[in-house]
């Protein structure tokens, strides 16, 4: 069996990782007919009607990313779009048949969550989690956006 040699690049290290975790979930879901990322955007919309630049920020998409992410799912009818307040501004909302969706897709998810916990530990991915999400925050300015150009 290769082992995998330890790489000083952070980068590598987090999208090596987040590659074979995908692998992981979007297996079980595949089940279902979902993808990881269409999983994650349906589970987001189902807190309630969301900015286009809100959902992104959320799910830490680029706008033209999760544009072209939403339209299978639109399609599918899972969920909708309507203009906002002002006619540029576009909102998205799951659906009736995207919430059935999800709860047909969540006990896959949820083995594939357990599957991640037995391999890595309850304790380590939950520390993860949290380190992840600090990590997330450090990256971000005060005003919540990612400034890349700060960091140069």
């Amino acid at each position: 069996m290769a082992t995998h040699r330890s790489s000083s690049c952070t980068c590598f290290q987090l999208r090596r990782a987040a590659r074979q975790v995908s692998q992981v979930y979007d297996h079980e879901l595949a089940a279902v007919d979902l993808s990881l990322n269409e999983y994650s955007i349906l589970r987001h919309a189902q807190a309630g009607p969301r900015l286009l630049g809100e959902l992104a920020d959320l799910l830490g998409m680029e706008r033209t990313t999760l544009t072209r992410n939403l339209r299978p799912l639109l399609d599918a009818g899972w969920l909708q779009e309507a203009r906002g307040d002002d006619a540029r501004q576009r909102v998205v909302s799951i659906t009736p048949s995207g919430r059935k969706r999800i709860d047909s897709a969540k006990p896959h998810w949820q083995r594939a969550q357990a599957r991640i916990e037995s391999l890595f530990g309850k304790a380590a991915t939950a520390r993860l989690r949290y380190d992840l999400d600090v990590l997330a925050t450090a990256l971000r300015g005060a005003d919540g956006k990612l400034d890349v150009a700060a960091y140069t």
